[in-house]
């Protein structure tokens, strides 16, 4: 029997936390806007204006948009550790998916709170 001593290391769990809670944050807000969408039939600009005029749905919107860019860092983390050997590589590839994540949280908070 191999006695396996754990001095501090989650082996994953964090990440595999990270991906639960992000999910649900996102299946929760995709609710939300489904039900949204189905009861402003038709739907018209007006209507999807003063939706995103109320500060609660920008907010809510911001942290699903944060939740997918977290989401998606973990498994293209996973991804490029499981299948792309070469560190530098690996490394560069990561950076790139960093910068880009970063430049489109950015992006959305420019979108959510240049609205007038």
């Amino acid at each position: 029997m191999v006695n396996r001593i754990v001095t501090g290391a989650h082996y994953g769990m964090r990440d595999w936390l990270v991906q639960r809670v992000t999910a649900v944050v996102m299946a929760l807000y995709t609710l939300f806007m489904a039900g949204f969408l189905l009861t402003h039939q038709p739907l018209y600009y007006a209507d999807w204006s003063h939706l995103f005029q109320s500060r609660l749905v920008r907010l809510t919107s911001l942290l699903f948009l944060l939740s997918l860019y977290l989401h998606a860092w973990v498994g293209m983390r996973d991804i490029f550790m499981d299948y792309v050997k070469p560190v530098g590589i690996r490394l560069m590839a990561q950076v790139a998916v960093i910068l880009s994540l970063v430049a489109y949280a950015a992006w959305s908070v420019q979108i959510l709170w240049g609205i007038q």
